[in-house]
């Protein structure tokens, strides 16, 4: 099936080969694409900012958007996921849409209702690039196979020089 447009949502905190795949899959059956890049600055590992800028470079023909927030997730929290539904909305650039959502988690199907858009799920295994962005967080160095090289140039000079 083809959409009119697409969105996917997530941290990609580092960006990895399975998001760009699940990003390739998507851009392929819609019009016009956009990806969230969520993100928290006291959370998050690296700055939203350049995983945005990451992402845009190897994707352009998709629009990236960091989304800066400082919201908990808490899936079971209907006045959390409104708040979340206000912030995705205020950064949505088209009049209409988004009419799919896609993802490799299980909340693509309650962020798609919200919007009454169609779920995508997209290698819920992860068995086309089996990794996690959490994997790459807890061991940067086993895992620099799995992340496009300027990511790579990044944790090779910021995780991997720090832990000498």
């Amino acid at each position: 099936m083809r959409y009119p447009t697409g969105l996917i949502v997530g941290r990609f905190d580092p960006p990895h080969l399975g998001h760009s795949f699940m990003i390739e899959q998507a851009a392929a059956v819609v019009d016009r694409l956009v990806v969230y890049v969520n993100w928290s600055a006291r959370r998050d590992a690296i700055p939203g900012e350049l995983r945005a800028t990451w992402l845009a470079d190897l994707h352009p023909g998709v629009e990236i958007r960091a989304v800066a927030h400082g919201l908990e997730t808490d899936f079971s929290d209907e006045a959390l996921w409104a708040r979340w539904m206000d912030l995705f909305r205020s950064h949505w650039p088209f009049d209409d849409g988004p009419h799919a959502v896609f993802s490799s988690d299980s909340y693509v199907a309650s962020l798609a209702d919200r919007f009454g858009a169609d779920a995508v799920v997209v290698d819920a295994e992860r068995s086309r690039v089996p990794i996690s962005a959490t994997q790459i967080r807890e061991a940067p160095g086993s895992h620099l196979d799995r992340v496009a090289p300027p990511v790579r140039a990044w944790i090779e000079s910021n995780w991997l020089l720090a832990e000498r």
